[in-house]
């Protein structure tokens, strides 16, 4: 079994002729054509996309959970300073009522 990948740009705009899979002194296994259209390869899976070894995925997963991890503990720091804020202006807060100086009279009668 063999695959035909057609002539290509690259991303430096350069002109890839085609080739057919499995290439001469490669991989035997690697008898289809994956990638994109500015680089293309051989390959044993046909629904592979990046043409690297799943193992750099991992490395990826755990700088995103680092990332996340350390966002998440900053949002939680954010949250819980709030919340002493909150409960500092709350506490401080006067707890009378401010005279405003007016004083109440009853409807109808005369003030002496």
């Amino acid at each position: 079994m063999s695959a035909e990948c057609s002539s290509y740009l690259n991303a430096d705009k350069v002109l890839v002729s085609g080739f057919s899979c499995p290439r001469t002194g490669g991989d035997v296994r690697a008898v289809y054509c994956c990638g994109f259209q500015d680089v293309k390869y051989c390959c044993d899976d046909p629904h592979s996309f990046f043409p690297y070894e799943h193992s750099y995925m991992w490395w990826l997963s755990v700088g995103a959970l680092v990332g996340l991890s350390i966002a998440a503990v900053v949002l939680f720091a954010f949250i819980i300073t709030v919340c002493v804020l909150c409960y500092l202006f709350i506490s401080t807060k006067p707890r009378s009522k401010l005279d405003t100086g007016l004083s109440f009279q009853m409807a109808g009668k005369p003030s002496c």
